[in-house]
């Protein structure tokens, strides 16, 4: 099943007064990304990469093309509805894991259901859920100044796991870690496609990271250099 869809979406920045040419970050990016995909988007820093994953997430709007998520057009949404779709139907991580310091790892996890106006008790036990499938419900009322960088990035994408999203998108999530934290939330992603059929899309320039996905995308430029699909690694974060 199509997940999601980029359709020849093109991004021009700066060219809002008339007499500007703008810069064109994007050209004509078209691919489509099924369920169970663990996709990973790489190239040198001004390649477009991660324009091309805000435009999936609905942070930015394509100047020309369309994004399609579950078969809805997102185009064609104003600014409440797309926030509402992004809130519910869209996990975010990103290289800073912007945990919220007086919250507990709970607490910070529950937010997006909390927003949502979901009753606390609900809340609470969809963020324990979150955690166990991150391994860290062991650390769910600690708070993130008293846990690891790597900790506070798995509880991070708990936090975009507890709505259950259609698609997780991470933008260089292990920009900030180590090599043994980055390898380990890497092995969490893999498991994630692997046994629970989550959709991931993340952006890196990193090669090492982009063997860990089964599809890598390589832009050059704006544009589509390359789309291959490659047997990928799979393990299972320590605790």
């Amino acid at each position: 099943m199509t997940v999601l869809a980029a359709e020849h979406i093109s991004k021009t920045f700066g060219a809002e007064a008339a007499a500007a040419a703008g810069v064109q970050a994007v050209r004509d990016v078209a691919f489509t990304v099924e369920q169970g995909t663990f996709l990973a988007i790489t190239g040198a820093s001004g390649s477009g990469k991660s324009t091309v994953l805000h435009m999936l997430g609905g942070i930015t709007r394509p100047t020309a093309g369309r994004v399609v998520l579950e078969g809805v057009d997102l185009a064609g949404l104003d600014d409440e509805q797309l926030a509402l779709l992004r809130r519910r139907r869209i996990g975010f991580v990103f290289q800073r894991y912007n945990l919220l310091p007086e919250l507990s790892l709970a607490e910070n996890v529950a937010l997006p259901l909390e927003l949502d106006g979901k009753p606390r008790t609900a809340c609470r036990s969809a963020a324990l859920e979150a955690l166990e499938q991150v391994g860290m419900s062991h650390r769910a009322d600690h708070r993130p100044d008293s846990v690891s960088g790597g900790e506070q990035q798995r509880a991070a994408i708990a936090r975009a796991l507890v709505t259950k999203p259609a698609i997780l998108l991470a933008d260089e999530p292990t920009g900030a870690l180590d090599s043994a934290n980055s390898e380990n939330v890497i092995a969490l992603l893999s498991k994630l496609v692997l046994e629970d059929r989550q959709t991931v899309v993340l952006v890196t320039h990193d090669s090492t990271v982009a063997d860990a996905a089964t599809r890598v995308i390589t832009m050059r430029d704006g544009q589509i250099a390359s789309d291959e699909t490659q047997a990928a690694a799979t393990g299972v974060p320590s605790s």
